[in-house]
């Protein structure tokens, strides 16, 4: 039987690019299998542990929560294949075409008040200000203005 090295904690860390504070954490959340110990106490993970927190920060840039990661790792536990990534990978792109939608809506309103000249929100000098949000504050609907 050969014998597989272990890593330590800080050496999983830096081969995943994490701190050690995300991978206890992730420990503690069950993301990651705890450690055996060592004869000395310290924390022994087996090498793909590296892989695994890889993988999950990967997820995480992808948008997915800690939860999702968490219920897409169980699934993958279970050894048996589901359309589970797949449907969660779609709504995952739906939240992003609505998120890109309202940041597209901000970044217009953004525009429209730097072209306008805009000085200030509440007492705007200038003469279209597309941001009236002080006659909003006042009962005002943007058409009396």
């Amino acid at each position: 039987m050969k014998h597989v090295p272990h890593l330590r904690s800080g050496q999983v860390a830096e081969r995943a690019g994490v701190n050690l504070q995300t991978l206890r954490y992730y420990e503690r959340r069950g993301l990651i299998a705890e450690p055996a110990r060592s004869p000395g106490g310290h924390r022994a993970y087996p090498p793909e542990t590296v892989t695994l927190v890889t993988v999950i920060k990967a997820a995480q840039r992808l948008g997915f929560t800690l939860d999702e990661v968490a219920g897409l790792i169980d699934t993958g536990r279970r050894r048996h294949r589901t359309p589970d990534l797949r449907a969660r990978a779609q709504a995952k792109i739906a939240e992003v075409d609505a998120r890109i939608a309202d940041l597209t809506t901000i970044r217009s309103a953004l525009t429209a008040v730097v072209n306008a000249g805009c000085d200030s929100l509440t007492n705007c000098t200038c003469p279209d200000c597309p941001f009236p949000l002080a006659g909003l504050a006042e009962g005002r609907t943007y058409e009396e203005k």
